[in-house]
C-alpha cells in the first residue's frame, strides 16, 4: 500500500505542494501561484489567483487537442424511445450559441440562472453555457413543486430561468411551465426571462417574458469563454426542500475542476476516450460532478440516461446500456441494485448482455449494505467499490482507489480516505476515537479542493452547520468508525444512532442483520419513543418478489437474527412488512420522515418523494399494529 500511503501523507502534510502538482491537469489561462489561502472564517480557498473557464477546459480544449469528432454524450431515453450521440465539437458549438442567447438576454459573469430540466442534453448545454459566461447556475429537479422552486428563485435571485416544456416519467407527461409560472408568482424575486425548450411530447404556451429555445438560439452569436478566478463560484446546489429556507451549497470553479480531474483517474481509473456511465440526475451533486463535468474534463464520453430502470418491467436496463455503449466504469446508488435484486434475484437478465467492457462498478449515495455488496460481488467479475461522499464535498471522501493502488474490499466499508481528506472519528468528548469505537466522522481543515466554499449569502449558517461543533474540523453529520486496519465504516447519519436504555446503537448495524435474511429485499430500521427505555428499534421490511411465507414467521426469524448477531441489548422486537418505503429521487430512504410518522408528530409530504402513497401504507400499518405512539399519528 505504499503508493496510496505516500499520496495520502503528502496530501495532508504538504497540501499546497500536492495540489499545485494536481492543478497541472487543468488547462488554465493563468496558472495559479497562490495555491491555498483562507477566508474570514478560516476556511480553505484554492487557486485564488488562477484564471480559467471550466467550459473551455471540458469542451474547447479537447476540440483543440483533436477530440472534436469523439462522442462527448451518449443520450439514451426510453421515456421517448430516442437516442442521440453528440460529439465534442457539436456540443461546444451548441453550448457556445446558447451562451450567446443567454448573453443577449443580459446574462453576465456572476449572474444566476435557474435550470429546471429533465435528463436531456439541453440540461448539460444550459449548465455549460452558464459556465462559459462565468454565470452561476442552480439546477432544480424538473418537476419540483412550485413552492420549492419559488424558494430557490427567491434565494438565488436568477436573471433567467431555463426550462423544458415537460418531463416524462413512467410514461406520463408532466408539463413544467405551469409550475414555473406558479413559482414565479409565489417568489418575491421576478426573473427577467424564461427560456423554454419545447419537447415533442408537450408544447408549452409562452407568455410575454418567455422565449422559445430554438428560436432564440437561431439568431444568437457564438459566445467566447469568459475567464474567471479559481475561487469564483460555478454553481449553487440546494440540499433541502421540505421545510424552511433551502440551503444553497456554493461550489467554486478552479478547485472543483482540479478535484474532479484528479478523481477520474485516481478513484475511477478512467482514461481519455473511455465511456463513463453514472445513473443519476443532473439535479443531484452526483449528476453535476460525474455526468456533466468530470467525464468531459478528462476527455471521456458520458452517458446521459432519461429513464428509471428499476421502476420499469426491465430490470436489465443497466446491463443493456453497459453493453450498447461499451461502458468502462458504472456508478449508481445501492437502492437501484436492491430494487433489481428484488425483481430479478438470480440476475437472469444479466445473461442477455455482454458487459465485458466494464472494469469497475461504483456505488454511493447511501450506505452499501453487506447483503447487496455480496450479491453484486458474487454476480460480477469486476471490483464492486463502495465510496462515500456528500453534496457538500462534491467528490468522494473515502474510496478504494484503483487508479492509485487497488485494495482489498470489506463489506460495509468505504475503504480508505481519499488523498486530501484528513478523515478522523471523534468521540462525544471531542477526542480521537479508538479503532472500532463509533463516533462523529469529521474532516480536519484544510478541506481539499472541490468542497463547498460556503452557503449562498449565509456565512453564519455555513459556520454553524459545519464548523462550530468541533473547531478546526468539518462536521460531516455521519457516524462511523475505523477498524484495526484503518478501513472506514460509515454507519449512517448521527441522528440515526438510537439510545436504548442508555446503550447507543446504530440503526445501520441492525439493518445489516435484517437485510441479510434471504427473504428481505430492502429494509429500514428507525427508533421510536419508549417511556421505559427511551427508544426502541423497529424494522420496516420489503420482502423479495415471490415471497409467500408467513409475516409472523418472518418477523420472528428477523428478531432472532438480531438477537443472535447483536444481542438482546438491541431490544429489537417489532417488524412491519410493507410494500414500499418513502424515498427521495436519488433513492435514499427518508428515515427522518419515518421517525416522524412513528412518533405521531405533525408532518407534510415533501414533493421530492416519488410515491407519497408509501407513507400512507406505512402509517396505516403502524396504526393497525399499534406500534409505539403511532395511534396518535396525524392522518394523511
Amino acid at each position: 500500500m505504499s503508493r496510496y500511503h505516500n499520496a495520502f501523507q503528502q496530501s495532508v502534510e504538504h497540501p499546497e505542494t500536492f495540489w499545485a502538482e494536481e492543478a497541472k491537469r487543468i488547462p488554465w489561462y493563468t496558472m495559479p501561484r497562490t495555491i491555498l489561502s483562507y477566508d474570514d472564517q478560516h476556511h480553505a480557498r484554492w487557486f485564488s489567483d488562477g484564471e480559467m473557464n471550466l467550459c473551455y477546459a471540458a469542451l474547447d480544449y479537447h476540440v483543440e487537442q483533436g477530440r472534436g469528432d469523439q462522442a462527448a454524450i451518449f443520450w439514451d431515453s426510453p421515456a421517448t424511445q430516442s437516442k442521440q450521440t453528440i460529439s465534442y465539437r457539436d456540443l461546444r458549438d451548441r453550448v457556445a450559441h446558447f451562451a450567446g442567447a443567454l448573453a443577449q438576454l443580459g446574462v453576465e459573469k456572476g449572474d444566476r440562472v435557474i435550470i429546471y430540466m429533465p435528463m436531456i442534453p439541453e440540461a448539460l448545454i444550459a449548465m455549460y453555457a452558464c459556465a462559459r459566461l462565468g454565470a452561476v447556475h442552480s439546477v432544480v429537479f424538473g418537476g419540483f413543486a412550485p413552492h420549492e422552486l419559488a424558494a430557490r428563485i427567491e434565494d438565488a435571485e436568477p436573471k433567467v430561468v431555463v426550462a423544458a416544456s415537460c418531463g416524462i416519467e413512467l410514461g406520463k407527461v408532466l408539463p413544467y411551465k405551469p409550475m414555473i409560472d406558479q413559482a414565479i408568482t409565489l417568489s418575491a424575486h421576478k426573473p427577467n426571462a424564461c427560456v423554454v425548450y419545447q419537447r415533442a411530447a408537450h408544447q408549452a404556451p409562452l407568455g410575454a417574458n418567455d422565449y422559445d429555445w430554438n428560436q432564440l438560439v437561431a439568431g444568437a452569436p457564438f459566445a467566447d469563454c469568459v475567464p474567471v478566478k479559481g475561487t469564483d463560484p460555478l454553481y449553487i446546489l440546494y440540499t433541502s426542500g421540505t421545510t424552511g429556507k433551502p440551503k444553497g451549497v456554493v461550489r467554486d470553479t478552479g478547485g472543483y475542476a482540479v478535484a474532479l480531474a484528479y478523481s477520474m483517474e485516481a478513484i475511477y481509473a478512467m482514461k481519455p476516450g473511455e465511456v463513463f456511465f453514472t445513473a443519476s440526475d443532473v439535479g443531484w451533486v452526483v449528476g453535476h460532478s460525474y455526468i456533466v463535468y468530470a467525464p468531459l474534463l478528462l476527455g471521456c464520453t458520458t452517458v446521459v440516461y432519461e429513464g428509471k430502470p428499476v421502476k420499469t418491467p426491465d430490470a436489465g436496463s443497466f446491463w443493456r446500456l453497459i453493453e450498447e455503449y461499451q461502458v468502462t466504469s458504472f456508478f449508481t446508488a445501492p437502492t437501484a441494485f436492491r430494487a433489481m435484486k428484488k425483481e430479478d434475484p438470480d440476475a437472469e437478465l444479466l445473461k442477455k448482455y455482454d458487459i465485458s467492457s466494464l472494469k469497475h462498478l461504483y456505488v454511493a449515495g447511501e450506505r452499501l449494505d453487506p447483503p447487496t455488496f455480496h450479491w453484486l460481488d458474487d454476480l460480477l467479475e469486476v471490483p464492486v467499490i463502495d465510496h462515500w461522499w456528500q453534496t457538500e464535498t462534491g467528490w468522494p471522501i473515502a474510496a478504494n482507489l484503483p487508479g492509485i493502488e487497488p485494495m482489498l474490499t470489506k463489506a460495509g466499508s468505504a475503504t480508505y480516505p481519499v488523498p486530501g481528506f484528513n478523515v478522523q472519528v471523534l468521540n462525544r468528548e471531542g477526542g480521537q476515537a479508538e479503532p472500532m469505537e463509533q463516533g462523529s466522522v469529521v474532516i480536519k481543515q484544510p478541506m481539499p479542493p472541490g468542497c463547498l466554499i460556503g452557503v449562498w449569502r449565509d456565512p453564519q449558517r455555513f459556520h454553524s452547520a459545519y464548523m462550530a461543533a468541533f473547531p478546526g474540523y468539518y462536521l460531516t453529520g455521519d457516524g462511523g468508525y475505523f477498524d484495526e486496519q484503518g478501513y472506514l465504516f460509515i454507519m449512517g447519519r448521527t441522528d440515526d444512532v438510537i439510545n436504548v436504555a442508555g446503550h447507543r446503537l446504530s440503526t445501520g448495524e441492525i439493518e445489516e442483520v435484517v437485510g441479510a435474511h434471504p427473504a428481505v429485499a430492502e429494509c429500514a430500521v428507525i427508533g421510536i419513543h419508549d417511556e421505559l427505555k427511551g427508544q426502541l428499534p423497529i424494522g420496516l421490511v420489503i420482502p423479495k418478489d415471490g415471497f409467500t411465507g408467513d409475516e409472523a414467521t418472518l418477523e420472528a426469524e428477523l428478531i432472532a437474527r438480531v438477537r443472535e448477531h447483536i444481542g438482546p441489548i438491541a431490544c429489537f422486537k417489532q417488524v412491519l412488512v410493507v410494500d414500499r418505503l418513502p424515498k427521495t429521487r436519488s433513492g435514499k430512504i427518508l428515515r427522518k420522515l419515518l421517525r416522524t410518522i412513528a412518533d405521531g408528530k405533525e408532518f407534510g409530504i415533501p414533493s421530492t418523494i416519488d410515491d407519497p402513497a408509501s407513507l400512507a401504507d406505512i402509517h396505516t400499518t403502524m396504526r393497525q399494529r399499534s406500534v409505539g405512539a403511532a395511534d396518535k399519528a396525524t392522518p394523511l
